[in-house]
């Protein structure tokens, strides 16, 4: 069961690192605007690193460090989610941007965390 889920994160990190190069408007989306128009590469460079630490993940010699690093990761794309609680009011439009969309958004991505935590220690 344990490599199952290692296996499935892996595949997860792997197949959204490629949607960022698919969909990168809806991720430049979801950039801090104080970031400013470093969105597009930090878009491609966290989609690159995506697909490498899924790959650390899928590799059992690497496991441990490469689910270390996918909490890390998913740690640091809390602080995008976070960001967004100061334009957040019921009037805005798209789900993602009002409030129950950001709570559901910040849940999420707090379970990809114990995900990965979960996963490096049981490797």
């Amino acid at each position: 069961m344990d490599s199952m889920a290692a296996v499935a994160l892996a595949l997860f990190l792997v197949v959204t690192g490629f949607t960022h190069f698919v969909f990168p408007r809806y991720f430049r989306s979801l950039v801090p605007e104080w970031l400013g128009r470093s969105a597009g590469v930090l878009v491609g460079v966290s989609g690159v690193v995506e697909v490498f630490v899924g790959a650390l993940v899928l590799l059992p010699a690497s496991r441990v460090s490469g689910a270390w690093a996918a909490a890390g990761l998913f740690a640091a794309y809390l602080v995008p989610h976070l960001d967004a609680l100061r334009p957040v009011h019921r009037g805005r439009p798209g789900l993602l941007w009002r409030p129950a969309g950001l709570a559901g958004r910040l849940l999420v991505n707090a379970g990809y965390v114990g995900w990965a935590v979960a996963v490096a220690l049981a490797a």
